[in-house]
């Protein structure tokens, strides 16, 4: 009786065993969430060509859409494009007529080491870099790099923040800001913010000779 115990309990490891395979299989063919857009489309053809909790357009209303579930951003102009890691906060804002004319989020799960935030942050400025955006008012508003100086600062809450632009047409604002939860004060957490738009763009300083 005993081997018979044994053998139907080998039976039921690899049945679980076997269903953990399928479950993990299924969550890995399950697309993941994308809001996919540019600038200027109707919203409601952004939701069509996206995979996302994006809500319904409110026809008349100047607004913003709010996903509910986590969203990787394609920006899908083909010169200047970029994609972003999948990010909890993520909303759509549209004009009165529909169309898109901004993209504000947090391009995150959760709250970040400072080495992941790090890392995810200089990887959107490459993006930008290779496909034409340029800071301006970098005297101002350096980009983030990984340096003693940079890492001080944002350590000490200076929330460093920077602006790029391309082409005359768009602009991207980012930040990185250290996140202190209320009940853990030591646990050091950053989040960063981007924030995408069109026209009318910051004015960068004119070089004076």
């Amino acid at each position: 009786m005993m081997w018979q115990k044994t053998r139907w309990l080998r039976y039921l490891a690899c049945a679980a065993i076997g269903c953990t395979a399928v479950w993990a299989l299924i969550a890995m063919a399950k697309p993941v969430d994308e809001v996919v857009l540019t600038l200027g489309e109707p919203y409601e053809q952004v939701r069509a060509q996206s995979h996302s909790t994006l809500p319904p357009l409110e026809v008349g209303a100047a607004w913003g859409g709010v996903v509910t579930r986590p969203a990787r951003f394609q920006f899908t102009d083909p010169e200047h494009g970029f994609i972003t890691p999948a990010a909890k906060f993520l909303t759509v804002g549209y004009d009165k007529h529909g169309n898109v004319w901004s993209v504000t989020l947090s391009p995150q799960v959760e709250t970040l080491p400072l080495k992941e935030a790090l890392a995810a942050i200089l990887d959107l400025q490459d993006q930008l870099r290779r496909h034409g955006w340029h800071p301006i008012r970098a005297d101002e508003f350096p980009p983030v790099s990984n340096t003693p100086a940079m890492v001080e600062s944002i350590r000490r809450g200076d929330d460093p923040q920077s602006f790029w632009q391309v082409a005359g047409k768009y602009q991207v604002f980012l930040d990185i800001r250290r996140f202190t939860h209320e009940n853990r004060p030591e646990d050091e957490r950053y989040l960063i913010t981007l924030q995408l738009s069109g026209p009318p763009l910051m004015e960068d300083h004119l070089d004076v000779n």
